[in-house]
């Protein structure tokens, strides 16, 4: 086979792909350039775009013509690894190129090396029937331990654990995963359907093994019974789970994978996995999973690291297959085995577990040659289009896309890239990766910088503003104030980097507010309002940051004594009632329920009609609510005009200085206000925000006025237009 540059290209079997640039039939890019598809009129950049739509293309085209279709190839999991047949029998497949003899060894032949051979098949693929037993049952019991025996090139016989394997178990005192048949007589059985795609994408991310108060590895179980329907309560309609996958190093916070396509074990059995999933369904919540494809575990008797005695088997050979910061091994994109590795775990995630959807974990790894070490990206063209970057890679991910988003209409799927790629997030019809979303992971990054090196009275306005809102247009964004990145330990979390001094004696709602406390939980709850306002088209919270969790997140590991004093969310703080905490969640769930209702996250971008200075106030309109954050440390304004586009009668839908959120009840949410045709900003009305002292409030419900505050947002709603 060849292509038009007259380059060979191999069919399959373990060898690379050529991805070189051809012309495309299938769709012309970038023939005109206008702001709707936001790819670059300079023609180098242009021919990157259609050169990256062509590698994609021909991707594509040979997968067909090759395997039949995309969905066959990407259904290797019905072949590949162990599998139960119909008649019983088990049939073995597996790709092993290196190898020179594979036997498959157990429970169920005593581990006898001799009784079990794999056929040799072309490109380096072995395969082995085992025929039922006399009365027709599985000749490998569910629950019986298996091992792949490969004869390598030096005549060693490696003990290996399948990368198809689909549970993996470790004893108590034992440091190494053992594969365990996983063939249950009854299987859990999903009863609730798929939830449509929501409007808004609300994400609450999640660790199982922590969602306890505590002090050890919570369950699937205990996530089922007791998180969802906190997770429901607060408003929130997808749950991002982290940790899944099958990692043998519990501190690596699941990103360094062993087993691809086991669901980790010690929270449970793959049944209680699909049970929890099915649950959330029940409730309307979508699951998307952590998935991490951008780099391996470097284990070898657990995971697929030397798995035929060679470097090169999934990954890359020398330094280009080692992350030198990760110490883990990096992935052949253009390996066509591997190819139906990896686009089959995700189909496997999906059609078994029943996920919605996807986080790409260190997608800008992936993205670049340097994969953003030592890197800073500027945000110009030259940056995103050259050597650097790994089209392959790229390729790859976009293939992901393009099959999830046909296979699966309602699939959502967001990238983990600081990089900024443009069009990343654009349809692959467009030239682009076919991802929904991007993470916006310069504004938690933001909020850190800010507590950590500004005084409040020195906080700018027009850089908060700027972070918020510098992303790509057309592009959506997942914004959040806080995630996993920041609980960990090394790090504080915004409510300890707010008020670590006195989080522990000075949160009762019993005694009065200090300064401290005071200032912590008022900036708590407007820059968690402010990031899901502004700062994107998805908002993401990590678990327990909903009501300021006191305290970083640190795994067990020899440094700490193997302890999991924190590695745990200590909710039984958010159930006591005469603490503080519990204002915090009722901010986040009230401000997850009022987007719900007015659906900002899916509207446009917003128009910021103000960042003044010195005033320390930020306004802007978004879904046709009008939103004032007054962060100035002291100062509250008496009489204060801000603009607005809309003419009309407005209320306050949300106050964060309301007493159930811990606030000091400044505001009258009765009183109405009415518009003036009065220009501010660059907006045709505006809205005169006035004092109204207590004893004026029960005989001035119409005003044209209302108060901001200080350390206070305010969301206001047209409740009715002008006759």
């Amino acid at each position: 086979m060849f292509c038009k540059s007259g380059c060979c290209v191999t069919e399959c079997g373990g060898t690379e792909i050529h991805v070189g640039l051809e012309e495309s039939s299938v769709l012309e890019i970038g023939e005109e350039c206008d702001d709707t598809n936001q790819i670059s009129c300079d023609l180098s950049e242009r021919q990157s775009t259609v050169g990256r739509y062509n590698n994609f293309n021909n991707l594509l085209k040979q997968i067909v013509a090759n395997e039949g279709s995309l969905d066959k190839f990407s259904r290797g999991y019905e072949s590949y690894g162990v599998n139960q047949l119909a008649n019983g029998g088990i049939y073995c497949k597996e790709w092993i190129p290196g190898a020179k003899s594979v036997s498959l060894v157990g429970e169920f032949n005593e581990w006898n090396v001799s009784s079990h051979h794999y056929k040799l098949l072309p490109f380096g693929k072995w395969e082995l029937y085992i025929p039922p037993k006399a009365d027709g049952s599985s000749p490998i019991p569910h629950g019986s331990k298996l091992k792949v025996v490969i004869g390598d090139g030096t005549g060693q016989q490696l003990y290996r654990i399948s990368p198809w394997a689909r549970y993996v178990t470790r004893q108590v005192n034992s440091r190494i995963y053992e594969w365990v048949h996983w063939q249950p007589p009854l299987r859990y059985v999903p009863r609730y359907p798929r939830p449509q795609r929501p409007r808004s994408v609300r994400i609450y991310e999640a660790h199982v093994g922590i969602a306890s108060p505590e002090g050890t590895i919570a369950t699937y179980r205990n996530f089922t019974q007791n998180m969802l329907a906190h997770i429901k309560n607060l408003g929130y309609n997808c749950i991002q789970l982290m940790a899944i996958m099958e990692h043998a190093y519990y501190a690596s916070f699941g990103y360094q994978v062993t087993s691809f396509f086991a669901a980790s074990s010690r929270y449970g059995t793959p049944d209680e996995l699909k049970e929890l999933v099915d649950a959330a369904h029940s409730m309307g919540l979508l699951v998307l999973l952590d998935i991490v494809h951008s780099h391996a575990s470097k284990n070898t008797e657990d995971g697929l690291n030397l798995f035929d005695g060679t470097d090169s088997c999934f990954f890359h050979t020398g330094s280009r297959g080692t992350h030198s910061l990760w110490d883990s091994r990096l992935f052949n994109y253009s390996n066509w085995e591997v190819l139906r590795f990896l686009l089959s775990n995700l189909r496997w995630w999906v059609e078994e577990y029943g996920f919605d959807g996807f986080r790409f974990d260190g997608v800008t790894s992936m993205l670049y040659h340097h994969h953003g070490i030592a890197v800073s990206f500027s945000g110009g063209y030259s940056e995103y289009f050259g050597l650097q970057v790994d089209e392959e890679a790229l390729a790859y991910l976009t293939l992901s896309n393009y099959m999830l988003h046909n296979f699966y209409p309602d699939f959502v799927s967001v990238a983990e890239d600081v990089s900024g790629m443009p069009t990343l997030c654009r349809p692959v019809t467009e030239g682009g990766g076919g991802f929904d979303f991007r993470l916006a992971m310069a504004i938690p990054d933001k909020w850190i910088q800010i507590l950590k090196e500004r005084k409040d009275e020195d906080w700018n306005m027009g850089n908060i503003v700027h972070t918020l809102t510098n992303r790509r247009y057309g592009e959506k964004a997942v914004a959040y104030a806080e995630s996993h990145d920041q609980a960990l330990v090394g790090d504080k979390t915004l409510a300890f980097w707010l008020m670590d001094a006195e989080m522990y004696t000075n949160m009762s709602v019993l005694t009065p507010l200090t300064p401290v406390i005071n200032r912590g939980i008022q900036l708590h709850k407007m820059i968690r309002l402010i990031t899901h306002a502004l700062g994107g088209e998805g908002y993401l919270n990590f678990i327990g940051n909903e009501f300021g969790h006191p305290e970083w997140l640190d795994f067990p590991r020899k440094g700490n004594n193997e302890s999991y004093h924190y590695a745990r969310r200590q909710f039984d703080l958010l159930n006591n009632h005469l603490l503080r905490y519990n204002q915090l969640n009722t901010f986040d769930r009230d401000m997850n329920h009022l987007e719900e209702k007015y659906g900002w996250l899916a509207a446009p971008p917003a128009y910021v009609s103000e960042k003044h200075e010195e005033n320390k106030v930020i306004a802007f309109e978004r879904a046709n609510l009008l939103f004032v954050f007054n962060f100035h440390h002291e100062k509250s304004f008496p009489d204060y005009r801000v603009g607005v586009d809309l003419p009309g009668k407005y209320k306050i839908v949300l106050d964060s200085d309301a007493a159930d959120y811990g606030g000091h009840s400044r505001l009258d949410h009765d009183t109405e206000y009415f518009t003036e045709p009065q220009p501010q900003n660059n907006r045709l009305n505006s809205l005169l925000l006035h004092h109204l002292e207590p004893d004026h409030i029960q005989r001035r419900k119409h005003a044209e006025q209302v108060y901001i505050p200080s350390r206070t947002a305010i969301i206001l709603a047209r409740v009715d237009p002008p006759n």
